[in-house]
Parts: structure tokens; sequence; C-alpha cells
């Protein structure tokens, strides 16, 4: 079982969002923590830090994993068009 940290940033991010659509990222976040990896997920190029992303519709959540202490750190939550910018 992994821990889940969220960026300050990223939870303002969230705050922003439709209430329908952060009840729905809220619960893929939470399942991150027993599956980091799920299907679909990919790994991002171009970053210093190994970060991957899990597409809920148009939304996004980018975030990194820490393998040996177990933690997941949610960087980014947003709309597509803005999340990788």
């Amino acid at each position: 079982m992994y821990t889940i940290t969220i960026k300050k940033s990223a939870a303002k991010e969230l705050e922003a969002l439709p209430k329908k659509q952060v009840i729905t990222i809220t619960a893929a976040i939470l399942q991150l923590a027993m599956s980091p990896r799920p299907q679909g997920c990919k790994k991002l190029k171009g970053s210093y830090l190994p970060l991957w992303r899990i597409r809920i519709g148009d939304y996004r959540v980018v975030y990194s994993i820490d393998d040996v202490i177990s933690v997941i750190d949610v960087q980014k939550v947003g709309h597509r068009k803005d999340v990788y910018e």
C-alpha cells in the first residue's frame, strides 16, 4: 500500500474543477494507493523526475512514484489542454 501526498498547487487545481469531476478524480487518486501503475497509465518523457499520468475523461493526474518509501506524490491535476504546460 502506497501513501499519497498532494502538492499544494495540485490541491488548488483540484478544488477549482467542477464538483462532479472532483469526486471522480479523487476516487481515481485514492485507487493509486493500491495500484500505482494502473492499466492505461503512461510514463511522461522530458522531465527530470520520472512522472506518470492517468487519464480520467478529459482530465489528467500527473504524479511521481517513489517505490523505495512507497509514496505517490500528485504533481498536477487539470484539463488535458492545460496540464502538460
